[in-house]
């Protein structure tokens, strides 16, 4: 485990390729959309009266990421709906988990349920976040930016009994229905009173400790008027063992419904203040090859159900933005805050259907986590960190909280202690998020002509948003034992001459891997987009086109290193004792009065389209072609991209692309469904790894055959899915041994599938989903083993109206991991008490069984 201080300088004069689309292919691209759809248009058109008010969402319908709702095989697009009983039958342990389920989507929930990692067909996942994915509620974003640090999109979805259905659309339309969301769209959909009654669930996990209440009501009020309102709140450790309530919050929803004939208007609002733990790097003793890795729990320490995070370890000092004493809570974890209202209309104006959708977040909180830690034996460790702050040999470590505070540690490789004989240099994340509020409206009208033998559906609208980014990361490296049950201690360390080389087990007061990443961000984030399409629907075809016009802007100012790379580091007595210790000689602190200006606008044009040919009433295939885009936000503003005004040196740097093309068949009866899609695509990413520490400029190619379908038959159902991607690097900017490489922790075989049976008063299931190896990092030398995980599901109806339902998820216990940081086989002198090396992997939770009584009323 290296402690010592280490600021990598990087050339980074690469050409990259750029993103804009030029005039003239604009000009080439508007001509030919308009020529698809418009040669049956040259007849005089007749109005057909606009549609009459949504109902519930069903089966047969889909509403996110088209121009309207409609009969998904008349659609040139990829759709995935997971029902409310889907969710309740999964028994996943968060979003990130849940969708895992749906084919064409990865999802690594190997940290929990917040800072997960979501991507679609191949398309990069070089961080955090949901890149090229953009998710959303009632039909608009949670968060401009999947990919934000400390809080995407998905971080702040829950799902609770007002849920009713998410929809997951893939490529296609989404480029140009959405903003910042070539890959897909993933909207969850809420209940909103169609149907009269409610619901109560208490759910207890049965081998750890969390409950949880749900509730539901809704229904019509009379006079055209129905309302849905509902929530849950949970408290108990969480999946994995902490030592305290890592688990502590939850929400409150509701929306009213006015229907006006041809028409409605709604209101809603949302609170969500909820606490949950990440799940930083574990050890793992490693054996074999890289091509074949075999990985071995240590003692003492369950990597798939206990957490770096423990009773012991949670008070810790650092500074804040402007240099002032703060203390952070490890208990608070991913802590956000969410207060949202927003108005839904949609009505009838002279032929034309207008739809009105507006919406506020108010987001703020804290994130309070260990993130990115390394490991050691412990005698090996004192040994390290005695030579490279006291310049001598040797020392020992000593307790510096628990019931053991203050007591020497004995540590042997005969007589390990905690049996595993290892010790942590934690790095503590404190990220306040002082404000990720976002402002969203979209207006769109549309109108359905009677064309020839046909039917046209012209659409277009105009979307608006301001999203804020207000947010400081400030870092503490802190060094621990390794125990279970949550019951890690602080050390500290004190060298043979005497000296004490920590304080209160705090080693360093920065980020000892990379010290660079002590920032601040403050910036107001614009995006206007008129967007429009034509869609043509005659006998067995339909046939369509749209284009979306993106223009940005981000203004604000950042802290960070300065032009030389480094923060200004001072000496402080931070915890006021009166003397400076080893690491308060050289506190890490901010320049807080020469902020750095954030000033640069971008646009680009996305476009898609598609054809739909219907053989007989239940086959239909489908083609589309689309051109999309995102803009890389905070990824962008530290690294060089800007210039000393805030304006781009390289505009393309603020436009990443996404060209794809897919095209497969679509079959569905009344007891079998199978969609099967083939798909291509080409991306660039501006990025940047804050594993690894290092900037990343990437083309990316990825091609594959994705596979959906479902099987009813009797007491019998069948689900599942099954993705083969053919993923790599095209060209690296930065580093060319790269070209040609497989991204990081892409399989090429992803598969999901989920039998059922279904009696009179009993139903029970499980769920299979597997992946098959893959690479580690991008030099493609250590692989991550296959793995299939299984969760299962029992459900009793004792009585009507009443359901006891049992969830096991992971049942077997699977070392399932989500990633490897190490780019190779561990060296030799990274080594256990037995001589075994060390590797620091990120798997998904061991088992965990969960019951839940539910009554419907």
């Amino acid at each position: 485990m290296d402690f010592r201080l280490s600021i990598l300088c990087r050339c980074r004069c690469a050409k990259r390729r750029g993103a804009a689309v030029q005039g003239e292919e604009i000009v080439r691209i508007i001509r030919f959309l308009f020529l698809t759809t418009a040669a049956s248009a040259l007849m005089v058109p007749t109005v057909v009266t606009a549609e009459a008010p949504p109902s519930a969402p069903s089966n047969d319908t889909v509403s996110t990421g088209v121009a309207r709702a409609r009969d998904p095989l008349d659609s040139a697009t990829s759709t995935s709906v997971l029902h409310e009983e889907d969710v309740e039958r999964l028994g996943a342990r968060g979003v990130g988990d849940l969708l895992r389920d749906v084919p064409g989507l990865r999802s690594d929930a190997s940290g929990g349920e917040g800072n997960g990692t979501l991507t679609v067909r191949g398309l990069p996942a070089a961080s955090s976040g949901a890149k090229f994915i953009q998710v959303q509620e009632d039909g608009l974003p949670v968060l401009e930016f999947g990919d934000i640090f400390g809080a995407a999109g998905v971080d702040l979805v829950r799902t609770d009994l007002t849920l009713s259905q998410v929809e997951v659309i893939r490529g296609g339309s989404a480029s140009t229905f959405a903003s910042n969301s070539p890959g897909g769209v993933i909207n969850f959909i809420p209940k909103t009173g169609e149907v009269q009654g409610g619901a109560v669930a208490l759910g207890s996990g049965l081998d750890y400790r969390s409950s949880r209440a749900d509730v539901t009501y809704g229904g019509p009020l009379g006079d055209g008027w129905r309302f849905q309102a509902g929530g849950f709140f949970r408290q108990g450790q969480g999946p994995r063992r902490t030592g305290y309530d890592a688990q502590r919050g939850g929400q409150l929803k509701f929306n009213v419904t006015h229907d006006l004939g041809s028409g409605y208007v709604r209101l809603y609002g949302k609170y969500l203040n909820d606490r949950t733990p990440f799940y930083d790097v574990v050890p793992f003793f490693y054996g074999g090859t890289d091509d074949r890795p075999k990985l071995t729990r240590i003692k003492g320490f369950d990597a798939l159900h206990d957490a770096l995070a423990s009773r012991y370890l949670r008070d810790f000092l650092l500074l804040d933005r402007r240099n002032n004493v703060i203390s952070a809570d490890l208990r608070d974890g991913q802590h956000l805050r969410e207060r949202v209202v927003g108005v839904e209309a949609q009505f009838d104006l002279g032929g034309w259907l207008v739809q009105e959708r507006l919406r506020y977040s108010g987001v703020d909180g804290v994130v309070t986590v260990p993130f990115t830690s390394a490991y050691s034996e412990i005698n090996d460790g004192v040994d390290e960190i005695t030579d490279t702050f006291d310049r001598s040999l040797g020392g020992k470590a000593v307790f510096a909280s628990g019931p053991l505070s203050g007591r020497t540690i004995v540590s042997s490789r005969a007589n390990p202690l905690n049996g595993n004989g290892l010790s942590a240099a934690v790095v503590m994340l404190h990220l306040p998020i002082h404000s990720y509020d976002d402002v969203t409206n979209e207006v769109r009208i549309s109108r359905l002509l009677d064309v020839g033998a046909g039917e046209l559906t012209v659409t277009a609208g105009l979307y608006t948003a301001r999203q804020t980014i207000d947010r400081d990361s400030s870092w503490v490296t802190m060094l621990t034992d390794l125990r279970g049950h949550g019951n890690s201690a602080l050390t500290d360390v004190v060298a043979n001459s005497g000296r004490l080389l920590t304080d209160r087990g705090v080693l360093l007061y920065l980020n000892a891997f990379d010290p660079p990443l002590r920032r601040s961000v403050q910036t107001d984030n614009a995006i206007s987009a008129p967007f429009a399409s034509l869609n043509y629907h005659a006998g067995k075809i339909s046939i369509g086109g749209s284009v979306r016009y993106d223009q940005g802007s981000a203004v604000g100012q950042t802290w960070g290193p300065n032009g030389a790379g480094r923060l200004p580091e001072i000496p402080l007595d931070i915890n006021r004792d009166g003397s400076l210790s080893t690491p308060e000689i050289r506190v890490q602190a901010t320049d807080f009065l020469a902020p750095a200006p954030v000033n640069y606008r971008y646009h680009y044009l996305s476009y898609s389209s598609g054809i739909t040919y219907r053989v007989i009433e239940p086959l239909a295939v489908f083609a589309r072609y689309s051109l999309g885009a995102r803009t890389p936000a905070t990824r962008l503003l530290f690294h060089g991209e800007l210039d000393a005004h805030g304006s781009l040196r390289d505009r393309s740097a603020a436009v990443n692309s996404v060209r794809q093309a897919e095209a497969g068949a679509k079959y569905r009866s009344e007891t079998f469904v199978l969609n099967l899609t083939g798909f291509w695509a080409t991306t660039f990413d501006d990025n940047y790894d804050q594993i690894r520490d290092r900037p990343i400029q990437r083309d990316y190619v990825a091609k594959g055959l994705e596979l959906e379908g479902s099987l009813r038959v009797g007491l019998f159902g069948l689900r599942g899915g099954a993705t083969y991607t053919d993923a790599k690097i095209d060209k690296d900017y930065l580093n060319s041994s790269l070209d040609g490489h497989a991204p990081r922790a892409q399989p090429k075989l992803l598969f999901q599938a989920s039998p059922e049976i279904d009696l009179s008063r009993v139903a029970f299931g499980a769920t299979f989903i597997g992946a098959t190896r893959s690479f580690a990092q991008e030099e493609n030398r250590l692989v991550i083993p296959a793995f299939i995980t299984t969760s299962a599901f029992l459900e009793v109806r004792p009585a009507d109206r009443l359901r006891v339902i049992v969830n096991a998820s992971n049942l077997f216990d699977t070392v399932a991991l989500g990633g490897l940081d190490a780019p190779s086989s561990p060296s030799a002198d990274s080594q256990g008490v037995e001589g075994t090396p060390l590797v620091g992997a990120r798997p998904l939770t061991g088992r965990t069984i969960s019951a839940t009584v539910r009554l419907d009323f």
